[in-house]
Formats: structure tokens, sequence, C-alpha cells
């Protein structure tokens, strides 16, 4: 596995990590034997970054993570996120960014890791009641006393990160990048750049729609979250669905599944960015990490350029888009 450094000063991590999120919610059914065997698998190959938050669960998400890298930890860079906050039902409730808060989400998340620091920790989401200063002089505080290692952001407006990496410098943003949604071009991926901060990619496969395995709502179980999002809703659905056979076109070409051609992607879009593609099934894991070795040609990015250019998909990502990129 290659690897890729997180910012000008953070850690080296694997090219392409590893989205612990499905393991424990979100989409259906899943089985904990099963996602330790391939987070265990994951470490064999070299991939060593997995992504998880305190929201997981919530909190079941860094407990599996937790037991699975036992006598592993010196092979693992953990990043994990706070911020959500989830009532009795599942629902989040808030978004919390007081120091307070900060301090005492940091202590449950290394409880329930069973480690002594984090690697990478996020904030999930930006909460606008609280100045971005004064959460970032926690999460400093944090570094400090040897809790954190290193600090990222996620979903945060330019204006946003050049505040908050004022207070302590920041590794990486993480944000939805794929294909499918490419919003970060447009000014933030330029921000990062000049301030010398990494990118995690999350969703870098569109929560599905880039393995061509979801083409109709009904695929969807009762308990997958996809239900409620609107590039899931069945006209949406179909435009995408379609889109995704047009780039599946483009990776046949290559002898590649649409999937690993949407990673290849991602990579050939800078050396910054490292995408977290999440899985909970070994095979899925296997195909994903081989697109570290698919090298896609210039002829080939114009060509998916003009395939899927920015803006083609259908759909926000989220039904209430006001809570990202603030």
């Amino acid at each position: 596995m290659r690897r890729r450094r997180l910012g000008a000063a953070g850690p080296a991590a694997s090219a392409i990590g590893l989205g612990c999120m499905g393991m424990s919610q979100f989409y259906g059914a899943w089985d904990d034997a099963e996602s330790i065997q391939v987070i265990h698998r994951a470490l064999d190959l070299g991939v060593d970054l997995l992504d998880t938050a305190d929201m997981y669960g919530p909190y079941t998400n860094e407990r599996l993570i937790g037991r699975a890298i036992a006598g592993r930890r010196e092979q693992v860079l953990i990043a994990t996120k706070f911020g959500n906050v989830k009532g009795p039902d599942g629902r989040v409730v808030r978004v919390d960014g007081r120091p307070e808060y900060v301090r005492a989400a940091c202590d449950g998340s290394l409880s329930r890791l069973g480690v002594d620091h984090i690697d990478v920790y996020c904030q999930h989401r930006v909460d606008p009641s609280v100045p971005v200063e004064e959460t970032w002089g926690a999460l400093a505080e944090l570094v400090q006393a040897g809790k954190v290692r290193h600090l990222a952001i996620s979903e945060a407006a330019p204006a946003t990160v050049r505040r908050a990496h004022a207070v302590h410098p920041m590794v990486a943003v993480q944000t939805e990048y794929s294909l499918f949604s490419r919003d970060p071009e447009r000014e933030l991926l330029g921000v990062l750049r000049e301030l010398g901060i990494g990118f995690i990619a999350y969703s870098p496969l569109g929560r599905g729609l880039l393995t061509g395995t979801v083409t109709a709502p009904d695929q969807l179980g009762a308990d997958d979250f996809r239900r409620g999002l609107p590039r899931f809703q069945a006209g949406n659905l179909a435009h995408n669905a379609a889109l995704a056979d047009r780039v599946a076109a483009v990776a046949r070409s290559r002898g590649a599944t649409l999937a690993q051609l949407s990673i290849a992607w991602l990579l050939a879009q800078g050396p910054d960015i490292v995408p977290i593609p999440g899985t909970k099934r070994l095979r899925y894991l296997l195909e994903n990490v081989a697109a570290a070795d698919l090298e896609l040609t210039r002829e080939e990015l114009a060509l998916l350029d003009e395939v899927a250019p920015p803006g083609s998909a259908a759909g926000d990502r989220y039904p209430d888009m006001s809570g990202v990129d603030l």
C-alpha cells in the first residue's frame, strides 16, 4: 500500500483508508465478527487509517475498533470525530462545540477505543453557536496534554478552516468528495493547498452510487439511511444510476470495476487526498485496495470530466444542507 502525508506536517497514512461507519449503523445489518476480520485484513494489507466517530452507533463503532486493534495499536492511525450529539432515539439533536464538551467527548472516545491517544481528532460538524476559536482552543489543550496527536475538521467552509487553523494547525479537512460530489474543487481544495492541509475524502463511492449496486430504491433495506437521501429518491436515483453506467463504461475499458475507477480518480486529483471508502465486507475491501495501483491517463481523466462533470449528479447530498459548509 502506497502512503500519503496528511498535510505538510501531518502523519503519513495509507493512500486509501477504511471508513468504519457502516460496521455499526446506517447501511443495514452488520456482523461484528466479520467487521473485525475486515479491519484485520486491512491492516495486513497496509491500510492503517481507520475512520470512526463517537456518533456511529452511537459509541458502538469506537468500541468495535477498540476490540479489533487490541494488540496492533502500533499499526493503526485512528481518526475519530466528535460534535454530533444523539438523543435516545438515535437522531442527532444538536451539534456541540463547547470546550467542556470537547474535553468530555475526547475522554469518552479514548476509553471506548482503549487507547491513550487519538491520532487524528476531528470536529465532526461546526457548531454555529460557538466560535470555532473556542472549540479549537480546547482541542489545542488536548494536543498539549498528549491525548490527541493531530487535529482535523469536517464539512467546514474555507473561512472557518482558516480561523481554526490559526488557533492550532490542522492536518486535514474531511468532506464528501467523489465523481458525484465535486464541491471541494470550487474553493476548499485551493485554500487547503495554500495552508498545507490535507484532505480526507469520505463517501468516495457516492454511498454506493459509484459501485453500481444501487439502481432502485427498493434495493435498500427499511433501516438503510440512504432511503432518506435526495440522491436515492426514485427520479434522482434513475438519473444517477444512468450516470454511473457511463462511468462504468470507462472502467471496463481499463479492466477495472466502477468502484476502483472512482477511487483511482480521487487519488489522481492530488497527492494530498486520501479517500476512505467504507465497507464491512472483505471482498469489497480487496476490490477497493486494488485501486491504489490503478493510474489513470490524462486522456482518461479528461474523459471522466466529460462523462461526469461537476454538478452532474441529481439531488443534494443531505435532505438538509444547512449543517455543512459552515
